[in-house]
């Protein structure tokens, strides 16, 4: 069994290609229905973000998937191959688990320790887990890849001082304006990024903070969180604009809410005011074009490079602390993952150790059957008892083994030493080399699903 990633990101595709592949957009779990009936994977896992769509799985032949997988960003999403292929890239095995250990722990966001990450982490893992196409070695990857990001926000101050997009966005609205003290700022959308946006903003003595929404209640609901805020209906959002001095757009529609037209329209009656508007949705809420419109400053999420790279400078030695945490997990899994190969030999011993305790116990039926009942189970678990010590150190040590190859030979010695049946590698889970009974089910479809 191995690891496979294949993705595009912010570090490898423009924003409007990542805007044309958009898994949360179109449904995860119907992502995860359609990459189930390609047959590829055993297992998988999709996580879909504004600034990141990438596959993980757990397969026979990484070469062969990758091929696939590939294909199949392409044909779920509807964009020629040809676009997509030249964004994508893609890791095997450790590497994966390195790569999704530093996504978990903020570290290969856009914004150095944004904390939405690891949520979103979280939130790509339940769906498979509810999809069902999550099995033991996902599980362990995800889960691990949790701790991590657990121990980064703890140990490091990789996280702290709000360190997000919104975060961010403030920061460049503050390199235009200098003191944002007495500005006017809108916030289109009630969502949770415009909340953190308005939140950041609020600590900047402001004259004012709108929020406009489709849905009045929750425009009311998110002025109510922040606190001095005041919502307006979508029927205002002119009004509110031509009174604004900064606008965060961050809704969650499928195509620009505000073009070019509308911008110059809100502009007319300004007297050449600036507008300041970061567009932080994903697909974009503003139409490109609006930036080109005299005295408006356009920025969207891609623009927040140079405020991430300042980020990083200044924290450049929380960077390698949290590297080194990262660096301890990936070895840690690693023992785990390269045990993997020696579960079935593990599960084989241990099978044949029980036949012969019980085929024993057996044969000596007829001198035992004068004991209560009380004194044959004591016999029973006694008997469990010493197979089970003599199998813990070698079971131990062979999961132990530093490298596949190694695992390989011991595994071999060790099936014909006690002639051994062979078992398929990826056909037990990792508690059956515990004595526990039970075969992992590869990539079930969900019940109702397409077939």
């Amino acid at each position: 069994m191995q690891l496979l990633l294949v993705g595009i990101s912010h570090r490898t595709a423009p924003v409007d290609l990542r805007e044309r592949i958009d898994f949360q957009a179109r449904g995860i779990a119907d992502a995860l229905r359609a990459l189930a009936d390609r047959g590829s994977a055993r297992e998988a896992v999709v996580v879909s973000t504004c600034n990141r769509a990438e596959l993980y799985v757990a397969c026979d032949e990484a070469a062969a998937t990758r091929q696939d997988l590939v294909r199949f960003v392409s044909d779920f999403n509807g964009v020629p191959a040809i676009d997509v292929a030249p964004h994508v890239y893609d890791v095997t095995d450790l590497d994966v688990a390195r790569h999704l250990f530093r996504v978990a722990a903020g570290l290969d966001s856009l914004v150095m320790g944004e904390p939405q990450i690891l949520g979103q982490v979280k939130d790509a893992h339940v769906s498979a887990t509810e999809a069902h196409t999550a099995g033991p070695v996902l599980n362990r990857l995800f889960h691990a890849s949790f701790a991590v990001g657990k121990r980064v926000r703890t140990e490091t101050g990789l996280g702290s001082g709000a360190v997000s997009v919104s975060f961010a966005a403030v920061a460049l609205a503050r390199k235009i304006f200098g003191d944002l003290s007495g500005r006017s700022v809108a916030v289109i959308g009630a969502g949770e990024m415009g909340k953190l946006t308005a939140l950041h903003m609020k600590s900047h003595a402001l004259k004012r903070i709108t929020i406009v929404s489709r849905t009045m209640a929750h425009a009311a609901r998110t002025a109510e969180a922040i606190g001095g805020a005041s919502a307006a209906p979508w029927e205002e959002l002119d009004a509110v604009l031509g009174s604004s001095d900064i606008v965060i757009s961050a809704t969650g529609a499928a195509s620009p809410i505000l073009t070019k037209a509308h911008i110059e329209s809100v502009m007319r009656p300004r007297r050449n005011r600036p507008l300041f508007i970061i567009d932080i949705a994903m697909p974009r809420d503003v139409e490109a074009a609006a930036g080109e419109i005299e005295q408006v400053f356009l920025y969207n999420i891609d623009d927040l490079q140079a405020t991430v790279r300042e980020n990083l400078a200044r924290r450049a030695s929380e960077v390698a602390r949290a590297e080194a945490i990262v660096n301890e997990e990936v070895e840690k899994f690693g023992s785990w993952f390269r045990s993997r190969g020696a579960i079935p030999t593990v599960v084989a011993l241990r099978e044949r150790f029980e036949t012969i305790r019980r085929t024993e116990l057996e044969r000596l039926d007829f001198k035992l059957s004068s004991l209560p009942p009380e004194a044959r189970a004591r016999v029973d678990e006694v008997t469990h008892l010493i197979v089970e010590k003599l199998l813990l150190t070698p079971t131990e040590q062979l999961k132990a083994l530093g490298d596949t190859e190694t695992v390989g030979a011991y595994a071999e010695a060790l099936r014909r030493l006690f002639a051994l049946s062979d078992q398929p590698a990826n056909e037990h889970t990792e508690g059956e080399a515990d004595g526990k009974a039970g075969r992992v089910q590869p990539f079930r479809r969900p019940s109702g699903g397409p077939r």
